[in-house]
């Protein structure tokens, strides 16, 4: 019963995104060819709502839920572990239609074809768990 108010923000998600058109493969494959700008603009809000939102837990020194002070340790600076990743990232959103957040709603839409690049997605990141030490990192 504790965790139901996250199905509920999950459902809520779920339901902006559908109406938003974000999971619509059109949208998507527009956003790749640049062709509109409907994609950019949701992504870019959300960029600046996620540097607004981690400025504002900074300078207020907000706390969680359990009182703790939230604490966000600074990254690792590494300019070609960042690009290698987005770009493997990109093209598999980009030949499956469809990122991480949006294959679960599509699937919960009735594409059950989502189960495929679901497996495959946690295949992928399973493989990545078991050889993460040999990468360089």
């Amino acid at each position: 019963m504790k965790f139901l108010k996250f199905l509920f923000v999950g459902i809520f998600f779920g339901i902006v995104l559908v109406k938003s058109e974000a999971v619509s493969w059109y949208r998507i494959f527009e956003m790749f060819k640049f062709q509109s700008f409907h994609m950019y603009g949701i992504i870019g809000s959300a960029v600046f709502l996620g540097v607004l939102g981690v400025w504002l837990i900074k300078k207020f020194k907000v706390h969680s839920t359990e009182g703790k002070e939230i604490f966000l340790p600074p990254k690792d600076k590494s300019f070609a572990r960042y690009m290698l990743g987005g770009t493997i990232f990109g093209l598999g959103w980009a030949l499956a239609g469809a990122c991480p957040g949006p294959m679960y709603i599509l699937l919960g839409t009735g594409v059950f074809t989502m189960l495929i690049l679901i497996a495959a997605a946690l295949l992928g990141t399973f493989v990545y768990g078991i050889l993460r030490n040999k990468l360089p990192h």
